[in-house]
């Protein structure tokens, strides 16, 4: 068998390449919650907290039965440094982390992941302590193991592929199907994959000094696994915000104090920092003093891109998926909105043409009659094709996604072919799963109905009641709200509809529709009733 590199490999690497550099900065408040500092963890730091998280957990799950290669599931914020510890530590110590965000908060759904999977434990956040008081397996509190005295207890040694397809990891997909996310089981030959693609993301770009970049998201979920990845392979320094929807104060001062030098985040996130950018100066020339500014999960409104453009800050657009990782990049400084993509080298990927419907919405709405549209396709034989348990029965992974051809190789996205929209930070969410559920529960009550919400904290229903329904529309949501309570239970936060005010009835007869099949158009509710979305998450 070839040499398969894991991401604990990669991190041994590294450490003895740059055993004095930080990998991380982490955080430091004072007494008043305000922020103060940002302290150095170098790679060696890291490194032997891993190990030390890993010789305790190795002598904790061996002494209570649970063997290695077992599956244990990790139930995390996946934020702070302690978790990401956790993540790394399982694998070091010859166990099969299964991660869960803490954005899946139904217990139930958990514990029958966990059972999919074959777990035999699961290391939960502190604060989770009530929540697993009935959990069927195992369960352990995650807390900070750096001051606990392991005594004599041994690093275990580190663990090495024995078969291309055995299970090093499981994430779970961001989107919900039959009522909860799938598993996406992560091989050590995907693993592999993973470990080269990343390190030609991220390469360095701070002439004198070291790259500096920051969190993106949770260690949960494939993006910011995939971006640290793409970090300490090039040398590089992640620092750890308060959150992923850290102020444009915090990012100012991860850039004046922290050596910032390269911005990752998600679109809407990003539009904060926009819209003070464009009343202040000051924060507009540190954004155009930064090396790189890397969005992705999906497009930027147009509005910011353009005028982000016009500034002359360094965008770079990436293109990736849970189940994939980073696909395709822009190229550097290519000065326009909406740049093309092109695959990173040492894929293999099919670009397929497709049948598009007129008037049928994309979920970009960028879709037209003139488009020749193309579906991403991951081939069986490119290195990061996920688990055949993913493919479909041509032995491919079809992605969903949609682009033209605007220069040989050079692609530009025109949105999705199926009924997924992703939230603002870029997770997915079936519309169509609510839709037939509130048609389901809501029987005699909706007679029509649409899930919208693109780029919003969660969806939003918009309805017509049926014939003969007389009901104010108060009363309307929040009958619906009681009839699909249960569903929306079982999902992640991102995915639920839990409140009266994400449900809007509407006049019978006055969503949009095609002209041919007579079906809602998406995007275009989306676009009409901007206004009230914007208004119903202004206090989200």
């Amino acid at each position: 068998m070839a040499f398969l590199k894991t991401h604990l490999q990669a991190l041994e690497d590294c450490t003895a390449a740059n055993p004095d550099l930080p990998i991380y900065k982490l955080p430091v408040y004072d007494n008043d919650d305000t922020l103060r500092a940002w302290l150095p963890v170098t790679f060696s730091q890291f490194k032997s907290d891993v190990e030390h998280f890993a010789a305790y957990l190795a002598q904790r799950l061996q002494s209570d039965g649970i063997p290695p290669r077992s599956v244990v599931g990790l139930w995390s914020n996946g934020m702070s440094y302690v978790d990401v510890l956790y993540i790394y530590a399982i694998a070091r110590a010859g166990y099969i982390p299964q991660l869960f965000s803490l954005r899946l908060p139904n217990p139930d759904v958990i514990y029958e992941l966990l059972a999919k999977a074959d777990g035999k434990a699961i290391i939960y956040e502190p604060g989770l302590a009530d929540t697993v008081a009935n959990c069927p397996c195992p369960a352990y509190s995650a807390v900070d193991l750096r001051n606990v005295d392991i005594g004599d207890a041994p690093v275990p040694p580190m663990p090495r592929p024995l078969n291309a397809d055995d299970i090093v990891m499981i994430f779970h997909t961001s989107g919900s199907t039959s009522g909860r996310p799938k598993l996406l089981p992560c091989t050590y030959k995907w693993l592999d994959a993973m470990v080269d693609k990343s390190a030609r993301t991220s390469r360095p770009l701070r002439k004198d000094g070291q790259d500096v970049t920051v969190a993106m998201g949770s260690m949960c979920h494939i993006g910011q696994t995939y971006m640290f990845l793409a970090s300490f392979q090039n040398g590089a320094c992640t620092i750890q915000p308060r959150s992923v929807t850290f102020s444009t104060d915090e990012l100012v001062h991860m850039i004046k104090q922290g050596g910032l030098n390269r911005l990752n985040e998600f679109p809407a996130f990003f539009a904060t920092h926009v819209r003070r950018a464009r009343a202040d100066p000051k924060v507009l020339a540190l954004l155009a003093g930064l090396d790189e500014i890397l969005y992705s999960g999906q497009p930027m409104p147009r509005e910011d891109e353009e005028w982000a453009y016009a500034q002359g800050l360094p965008l770079r657009n990436l293109f990736g998926s849970t189940e994939c990782g980073a696909m395709l990049l822009s190229v550097r400084a290519s000065g326009a909105a909406n740049p093309p993509l092109r695959p990173i080298e040492g894929t293999a990927y099919g670009f397929f043409p497709v049948e598009y419907s007129e008037g049928e919405d994309s979920e970009s709405g960028y879709a037209n009659a003139n488009d020749s549209l193309l579906e991403l396709v991951i081939l069986s034989s490119s290195p990061d094709c996920p688990h055949p348990s993913m493919r479909a029965a041509d032995g491919h992974y079809h992605t969903g996604d949609l682009f033209v051809e605007v220069a040989p190789g050079a692609y530009v996205g025109r949105g999705r072919g199926d009924d997924w929209i992703k939230s603002e930070n870029c997770l997915r969410c079936d519309t169509r799963a609510i839709e037939d559920n509130a048609r389901e529960t809501c029987r005699g009550l909706v007679g029509e109905c649409v899930v919208v919400g693109n780029g919003r904290p969660s969806p939003a229903l918009f309805v017509e009641l049926a014939e003969g329904v007389e009901m104010d529309d108060a009363r309307a949501c929040r009958e619906i709200i009681r009839r699909i309570r249960h569903f929306h239970a079982r999902r992640y936060l991102h995915e639920r509809i839990v409140s009266a005010k994400m449900v809007v009835v509407v006049p019978r007869g006055s969503l949009p529709r095609t002209a041919t099949k007579g079906n809602v158009r998406r995007r275009a509710v989306e676009e009409q009733y901007k206004a009230e979305l914007d208004a119903m998450f202004a206090s989200a």
